[in-house]
């Protein structure tokens, strides 16, 4: 094998989109870039604490030393041919990868041999996987498609870093070497195997934060009123498993525990350090943990992003500094972090009233409102089993909460106060996985205040939109922190309704009625008419009327409207009810008219009766957990990619734009071929006489359509001709159009079969990322917004949904006796596009109108597509903290 000659690249100029921080399979972090010239000496000291084994293994002999020549090699590279990554601890190189591009007679210029060593102490990390999932993302950016590898046979680490990285790898065995290749594009099986070990490195590192087996305050005051008196007193209270370590530069004990003047006078490890100190003194604190080893930190002190430019700058140094020593940050202007594990006992926050141990995790943002979210809860009953509050979120998200939350038995129910979306493509691929076996519910405020490289070109999206878009990823959606808790009362409590029949059972016509109203205005089914036992019924009366109802077949839910008699005390009744439950049918009440759990209601474990103050809050309740249990019911769906795509000569059309642009009408046409989408043929005509050329080329009946976008897609048509028949109709329908137009040139396009004319395009999401939407055409739909819209990316479920989802939808499946249209071919139509989306990030808005749906097909009559620099979120390529 001949790798290619050095090239004049400059060694100092790699692409930044190379420089990651990545979480390791332990939790801990790294952080990735490619090496240069001036990381030699690290590179010496890294290669000098090898074992002999080590260094065995990568170099097939001793070498003991790096000679000067072969260190100015091995540090620099051009970053196209040669390319190299280090893994950096703080200011330490603890693992290099690297690609040579390979030339000779046996290669054609697309393979690499690649190579990579970890230090002995960060072995068994998933330091290796990591470091092949860039190499592999870095070496198709510049043109490579196979990696080729030599290892030692009795490498058994490296060999399964190759044989588990989910690629199809060829082995040749020769003296005791194997000489492996594989193709380097991502398949089926290793985006599977990257997200798998995400998933676990990830919950890994919010576990390591919320089972910690220490924890020190930093800036812990003996005075009252300040913000580190009140954590120490809060981890105190709680009786927190393991030691706490004030810290304090002017008293030998705080709250009677003894306190360290730093971090780093403590004797033993520190897992996790609240930091309650100004602002302008983290960073000397920053730099004692640091050097302490400190795991996690929470950083409760303010005065960062939140008050501008400069803020923002200090917050992002404090996060890209602590991954790189290997730490996480929940943070700045954070109120803590709990865990209300009997086992662990942690309450590192501000929160002096605590909520009783449940089964929901709670994320959020606002440190302010998670006060008030933990008060909430403790008065009504919801028990929690772990929640953050992020405050700025410099490092922790939501989404490291949703990986960690997938696999923790303590938890049943996500619950989640979102103000913006750190990665909402990742959020939404987290979500639609973890809704599969959990509930998740989410209140979304300050859905506009987006990034700024977002808002210029972001289309608005109705609320009815949002709330599809989280219903695709299993996602309950709620407007405010009070239906938040109706909801997770129900979901924490009691079981998932197997339908949408629901029975009411109450004492009061009056209140049974309105539940069976609100029942039918959210889309339920009565199960038979409502009972009224009676003002006077005993409680085994009240109590058969429950149990005939929860057993009737046709019964899938219970509500139970209850007013409380003057002569008999409610707990009698709460007895009788508690007594004819039934645990595998959900049941809502206004018992006693109590949120929450009443004392009555309670059960061990699950099947507590959750009370709400109204009939209405206790059905909408209801119907959130039987749309839920719908999707969750459903068929998931298969990622589908459809045949016939040219993604090379697509991007080549595309062609990295540097500032947004409308493609004209035969580049469009070009761009949508690439992804098997035909535009119906048509011809640009100048003149009377083109236009007839162009009809006879084209074939008659022809539509003729004028260039003004406004004029050719009014309802009323009065920019367009259809069904022109004769060669002189086509002269006099130019002149006409012309003359609308002001100037001159028509479109002279084959006619489609006559069909439903629908509308299908792309649009960026500042939320989502981006969205492929749906509809008919037509002035009352515009009027109405009767729109779907769907995230990418697509399954084959997420289309067919999309197509059925405006209410207009029935027009196209033989409304009123007409030919029902080709719902297949429309499917298909939304997987290209939604294809088409997830390849080309730099396709900023995309629209097909009309698109004419008959019984012969899905005719595409026309596109407008806008290209611009892609958005800079992204879920796709090698793991990264982004």
């Amino acid at each position: 094998m001949t790798p290619v000659p050095e090239t004049a690249r400059d060694p100092f100029d790699f692409p930044r989109g190379w420089e990651a921080d990545v979480v390791l399979s332990d939790g801990g972090t790294v952080h990735l870039r490619p090496i240069t010239p001036d990381d030699s000496e690290k590179l010496r000291e890294f290669h000098g604490r090898l074992s002999e084994r080590t260094r065995y293994f990568r170099y097939f002999g001793p070498y003991p030393r790096i000679p000067q020549r072969d260190l100015e090699r091995f540090s620099t590279v051009d970053h196209h041919d040669r390319v190299a990554l280090i893994a950096l601890l703080g200011d330490d190189i603890v693992a290099v990868g690297r690609f040579d591009r390979l030339v000779g007679e046996h290669h054609r210029g697309d393979s690499a041999e690649v190579a990579f060593v970890v230090e002995d102490g960060h072995q068994g990390r998933g330091v290796g996987s990591i470091l092949l999932e860039h190499l592999a993302a870095a070496a198709r950016e510049v043109g490579l498609a196979r990696f080729e590898a030599e290892v030692l046979a009795e490498n058994g680490q490296m060999v399964r870093v190759f044989r588990d990285a989910g690629y199809q790898v060829s082995r040749a065995f020769e003296e005791g070497v194997l000489h492996l290749e594989f193709a380097i594009d991502p398949t089926d099986e290793s985006v599977a195997v990257a997200r798998a070990r995400e998933q676990a490195a990830e919950a890994r590192s919010v576990h390591n934060l919320l089972h910690p087996r220490s924890v020190a305050v930093i800036g812990a005051s003996t005075d009252p009123t300040k913000i580190g008196h009140a954590v120490l007193k809060n981890l105190l209270e709680a009786d927190f498993n393991g030691p706490v370590y004030p810290v304090n530069a002017e008293h030998r004990s705080v709250r009677g525990v003894r306190a360290y003047p730093t971090v780093l006078d403590i004797p033993d490890d520190v897992d996790l350090a609240v930091v309650a100190v100004p602002a302008a003194s983290v960073d000397e604190v920053m730099d004692g943990c640091l050097a302490k080893g400190v795991k996690a930190l929470v950083v409760v002190s303010s005065g960062y992003g939140e008050t501008g430019p400069d803020g923002l700058s200090a917050e992002r140094r404090l996060a890209a500094e602590a991954r790189a020593h290997g730490m996480r940050v929940v943070g700045p202007n954070a109120l803590g972090v709990l865990n209300l594990d009997p086992k662990v006992r942690l309450n590192a926050s501000l929160a002096p009233k605590l909520p009783q141990r449940g089964r929901a995790g709670f994320f959020c943002q606002s440190g302010a409102l998670g006060t008030a979210i933990l008060a909430n809860a403790a008065g009504w009953g919801l028990g929690l089993s772990t929640f953050v509050s992020a405050g700025n979120r410099a490092d922790v998200s939501g989404n490291d909460l949703l990986q960690y939350w997938e696999t923790d038995p303590a938890t049943d129910v996500v619950l989640l106060y979102l103000e913006s979306f750190g990665n909402p493509r990742k959020f939404a691929r987290l979500a639609r996985r973890l809704g599969r076996t959990k509930p998740i519910v989410a209140v979304k405020s300050g859905r506009h205040a987006v990034v700024p490289g977002l808002a210029a070109t972001a289309a608005k999206v109705d609320e009815a939109s949002v709330q599809a878009l989280f219903e695709q990823a299993g996602v309950i959606r709620v407007d405010s922190l009070a239906q938040l808790f109706d909801t997770a009362l129900l979901l924490a409590h009691q079981p998932l309704p197997h339908g949408k029949r629901v029975a009411v059972v109450g004492n009061s016509t009056a209140i049974g009625l309105l539940a069976a109203d609100t029942l039918l205005a959210q889309g339920l089914d009565l199960a038979g008419d409502p009972v009224d036992v009676g003002a006077q019924a005993t409680p085994e009366e009240f109590a058969k009327a429950v149990s005939e109802a929860l057993d009737r077949d046709d019964t899938d839910a219970l509500v139970v409207v209850f007013v409380p008699p003057i002569a008999v005390p409610g707990a009698a009744y709460a007895r009788a009810l508690k007594e004819s439950a039934h645990r595998t049918k959900p049941i809502v009440s206004t018992f006693l008219a109590v949120e929450g759990i009443p004392d009555e209601l309670k059960m061990p474990g699950k099947g507590s009766i959750p009370s709400y103050a109204s009939p209405e809050r206790a059905v909408l309740a209801l119907a959130r957990a039987v749309r839920y249990a719908r999707w969750r019911a459903a068929p998931q769906g298969t990622f589908v990619r459809p045949d016939g795509i040219d993604v090379d000569r697509a991007r080549s059309i595309v062609d990295n734009p540097a500032a947004e642009v409308r493609l004209d009408d035969h580049t469009a046409v070009e761009l949508l071929e690439c992804y098997g989408i035909d535009v119906v043929p048509f011809r640009i005509a100048h003149n009377e006489e083109e236009a007839a050329e162009a009809a006879d080329e084209l074939g008659y009946p022809v539509a003729m359509k004028a260039t003004s976008e406004r004029l050719r897609h009014r309802t009323d048509l009065v920019g367009v001709r259809l069904d022109v028949a004769q060669r002189e109709s086509v002269k006099a329908a130019y002149h006409d159009l012309a003359a609308l137009s002001g100037k001159p040139g028509v479109y002279v396009q084959r006619m489609a079969p006559k069909g439903v004319s629908c509308v299908l395009g792309l649009q960026d999401d500042p939320s989502f990322g981006t969205l492929v939407w749906f509809g008919l055409s037509g002035l009352v739909s515009d009027l109405l917004g009767d729109r779907a819209y769907r995230a990418v990316p697509l399954t084959d479920t997420d289309a067919a949904e999309l197509v059925a989802a405006p209410k207009a939808a029935p027009l196209l499946t033989g409304y009123r006796g007409d030919e029902p249209a080709d719902l297949k071919a429309l499917r298909e139509l939304v997987l290209r596009l939604a294809a088409l989306a997830e390849d080309l990030p730099e396709v900023r808005s995309l629209k097909l109108e009309p698109v004419l749906a008959s019984a012969a097909g899905a005719f595409v009559s026309s596109a407008r597509i806008v290209v611009g620099p892609p958005p800079s979120l992204h879920d796709a390529g090698p793991r990264r903290l982004r």
